[in-house]
């Protein structure tokens, strides 16, 4: 486990001035939807169905006005929630990747056995098809939904704490750290394994664009156009909004994938290949948090791909970190 050094990626000087233009021509940037949605008053999100799957893990159906619909989140309860009916519980949230749901952190992971008699309780909440957990240009707003919504449920019917941390894989690990910048002190601790940390390093916008559009989705509903749209784009950037993160306990994973020689361990060399494109990225964020003085803890290692076995790995090495944000056991 390292720390980043102290090289800061730069910016191409088109971009740069494209972007110093557009600021001077518009002005200050309007508030982004999900911004307008904290300033004014909302109907709060409702519990509309309970599933109990197990002794501490229950699916909640919840009516988001949010997202205008209704949502899963899976809960995993503290050991001791029923014997225990005055207290109150840090929350760790996990966030899911691309193309995958809210039930993937049970189904990939010990996470319940892992949290048995650690006294907190785990939400793991939907993201949509894409995973991408934000307030959507022309669609719903998973960002008001994740950060706001969920957590005054929580702790209206389960007796949660004002105590977060979040954590999440690929675009969950995009949502971790954008949801820290972007709502500074709302969070303890975000922990981020192959996560999507700067949308607007070479490359990526396309990576994205080709989430959104396998979901049979439109790429411009997400956060417009990248170069027509470019202050949304670095708005929702976790990069650009990177000082919001000073405070908050941090850890960010990656691998170099196939450049590392490794394909994941599976013999498929798509998963080494994304995570590859996503190095830089990583890494230009790391970099830039170097240069604001805001502490990380960061693993970057050879190889590897994006896929759960090396997110599982990530995972156990945040943990402590996690624990100490959370004041629960190691």
């Amino acid at each position: 486990m390292s720390h980043p050094t102290n090289g800061v990626s730069r910016r191409t000087a088109a971009k740069a001035a494209t972007a110093v233009g557009l600021t001077a021509l518009l002005g200050a940037r309007s508030a982004t939807a999900a911004e307008a949605a904290e300033a004014a008053p909302s109907k709060a999100a409702t519990a509309d169905a309970v599933a109990r799957l197990g002794p501490r893990t229950l699916d909640v159906t919840v009516s988001s006005p949010a997202l205008g619909r209704s949502a899963p989140v899976r809960l995993i309860l503290p050991s001791g929630f029923d014997s225990e009916a005055a207290r109150t519980y840090p929350v760790l949230y996990l966030l899911h990747g691309a193309h995958d749901d809210y039930t993937s952190w049970t189904r990939e992971t010990d996470i319940e056995a892992f949290t048995e008699g650690r006294e907190l309780i785990v939400a793991i909440p939907d993201a949509g098809p894409t995973g991408i957990p934000t307030a959507w240009r022309a669609g719903p707003d998973y960002e008001t939904f994740q950060v706001q919504e969920v957590p005054a449920l929580l702790a209206r019917q389960y007796r949660a704490s004002g105590v977060r941390a979040v954590a999440g894989v690929s675009t969950g690990g995009y949502g971790a750290m954008a949801h820290a910048a972007r709502h500074p002190g709302t969070y303890a601790a975000a922990a981020s394994y192959s996560g999507v940390l700067d949308t607007m390093a070479p490359g990526v916008p396309p990576i994205v664009d080709a989430i959104v559009a396998r979901e049979n989705l439109r790429p411009p509903s997400l956060w417009g156009n990248p170069v027509l749209n470019l202050l949304t784009w670095r708005d929702f950037n976790p990069r650009t909004r990177a000082a919001g993160l000073r405070g908050t306990g941090l850890y960010v994973s990656s691998g170099s994938g196939v450049s590392g020689g490794g394909s994941g361990g599976s013999g498929d060399w798509l998963p080494g290949v994304l995570e590859s494109a996503l190095w830089p990225s990583a890494h230009a964020f790391t970099d830039t948090l170097a240069l604001l003085r805001v502490p990380v803890t960061t693993h970057y290692y050879a190889g590897g791909g994006h896929n759960w076995t090396y997110w599982k790995q990530e995972f156990t090495a945040s943990w402590p970190m996690l624990a100490r944000a959370l004041g629960v056991p190691e």
